[in-house]
């Protein structure tokens, strides 16, 4: 679907709660107030959220179901879609092998606290909210969901060691 939107300048507010709620929905900016989201049941409910937002703002909206002038013109949608989400994917996956390295930086060190515990069971619980969200905008499924799934997992077994070592030693006998 493109989604053209058309909103007055002022208050900004209106044009930043609907960028966030486009962007939120995994929508792609493809030019100045266009926007692009593959048609699914999904689809529906973001554009009666969209058309609301703009008509709260005094906007206009028009939603098209497009299936493209040329013959690669739908397949280049999708590909722009497509690789919007395998950045954000590419962005999590990083972030869950930076995760990963403090984890071990802690087992080296031996920073077994229930402080320490407490900040990276947070760290790991917004990386579950950053997959949910991801995989709520993942429309097509693209294939680096499944490294994300992977290394989210990885992530947290090794919580589960790092959280046993501090169990361990918080419950062993005390010098």
């Amino acid at each position: 679907m493109v989604l053209l939107a058309r909103m007055p300048s002022e208050p900004a507010r209106y044009r930043m709660a609907l960028w966030r709620e486009l962007r939120r929905s995994g929508a792609v900016l493809f030019g100045q107030s266009a926007w692009a989201v593959p048609d699914g049941p999904v689809t529906k409910g973001l554009v009666e959220r969209v058309a609301q937002l703009v008509d709260t703002a005094g906007g206009t909206l028009l939603a098209l179901v497009s299936t493209g002038y040329g013959l690669g013109d739908s397949e280049r949608l999708d590909r722009l879609y497509i690789e919007a989400r395998e950045e954000e994917w590419s962005e999590f996956t990083a972030d869950c092998g930076k995760y990963l390295f403090e984890l071990a930086k802690e087992e080296t060190l031996g920073k077994y606290t229930l402080a320490e515990l407490e900040e990276e069971e947070q760290s790991l619980e917004r990386l579950r909210r950053w997959y949910r969200d991801l995989r709520s905008r993942d429309l097509l499924g693209v294939a680096a969901s499944t490294v994300a799934r992977t290394e989210l997992k990885a992530c947290q077994e090794q919580f589960e060691r790092y959280a046993e070592h501090v169990y361990a030693v918080l419950s062993g006998p005390r010098d």
